[in-house]
This record gives C-alpha cells, sequence and structure tokens, in this order.
C-alpha cells in the first residue's frame, strides 16, 4: 500500500519529502542542543515608556519595542481602557475596541475644527475612488444612510413632547 502511494503521487515535486526521517526539514528548529527555557540571542533593550501604553492582561507585562505615537484620549481612549480590562476572548474587548475607533474618528473631526482646519472627511473615507470604481455601492449606501437618518431624526422629533 505504502509503495503503490509512493508511484501514485512520485510526479508531484516534494511529495513525500518528510516521510525520510534522516531529510527532515524541520530538523535544525527541533534540535539545536539549546536547552528549554533557553535563548540563544540577546534580548533587546526595552523601550522607555514615557506615554500610556495599553496592553493585553493575558501577557505579563510590554513587549521591547511599543508604539507611543497615538496614546489613548478623550472619550475613545476611556473605551480602550475599558476594554483592556477583559481577555482577549470577550466581547467586551473586541466591541468597544470597534467602537471607540469610530469615536475616534469623530474627535479627529473635531479636532481638526478646533484647530481652526477644514476635515476632509471625503477624503478620509475615500468618496472620490469609490465614486470612481464603485459608483453603485457608494451610492447605495449614501441612500441607506441618508434612509437611516431621517427615520432616526422623525422618531426623536416625533417623540418630543
Amino acid at each position: 500500500m505504502e509503495e503503490e502511494l509512493k508511484e501514485r503521487y512520485q510526479h508531484i515535486i516534494g511529495w513525500g519529502i518528510d516521510a525520510n526521517p534522516l531529510n527532515e526539514p524541520t530538523y535544525p528548529i527541533k534540535d539545536e542542543g539549546v536547552e528549554k527555557g533557553e535563548v540563544s540571542w540577546e534580548r533587546p533593550e526595552k523601550q522607555k515608556v514615557e506615554v500610556e501604553v495599553l496592553y493585553s492582561n493575558e501577557r505579563p507585562g510590554l513587549p521591547a519595542v511599543v508604539g507611543e505615537t497615538f496614546p489613548p484620549q478623550f472619550i475613545s481612549g476611556r473605551l480602550r481602557r475599558y476594554a483592556f480590562k477583559y481577555s482577549e476572548s470577550r466581547y467586551r474587548h473586541w466591541l468597544p475596541l470597534l467602537i471607540a475607533d469610530r469615536i475616534n474618528e469623530l474627535e479627529g473631526v473635531v479636532g481638526d475644527i478646533t484647530k481652526g482646519r477644514l476635515p476632509t472627511v471625503l477624503a478620509k473615507r475615500e468618496w472620490k475612488a469609490r465614486w470612481q470604481h464603485e459608483r453603485k455601492s457608494l451610492v447605495r449606501n449614501v441612500l441607506i444612510g441618508a434612509l437611516a437618518g431621517m427615520v432616526i431624526f422623525k422618531l426623536v422629533k416625533y417623540r418630543q413632547p
């Protein structure tokens, strides 16, 4: 049976390459003579953290290098801090992070306005490219958004005394 398989798949380059224990492609990884837990390289020096960096509660601490360009702030930062209190296997971790991203986008627009800059929302959302390449999809999304906005506006308006 084994010989039959060898003959049947012999035309496939590399078939059965791992069948020979003397030709083990993972050999250097499996046996380097390094004891378990021992590393054969120097650990990099830890980066000095000067801003708040959020990290998973499933890790014992920060890695050697972290990104500091965008510390958590405002409402989105509070949501991110809340999310990182929970395990990465929970919706309580991921959903607040998704919402925080959307809120952060709005915070950026407000920040542009407060600095006297006209926000380029259409350019950031790539509407020009979408108009050129995905016109039907763009029109459909705009119409759905406008319809949903009108429905919400009417519902809120009629509920007020």
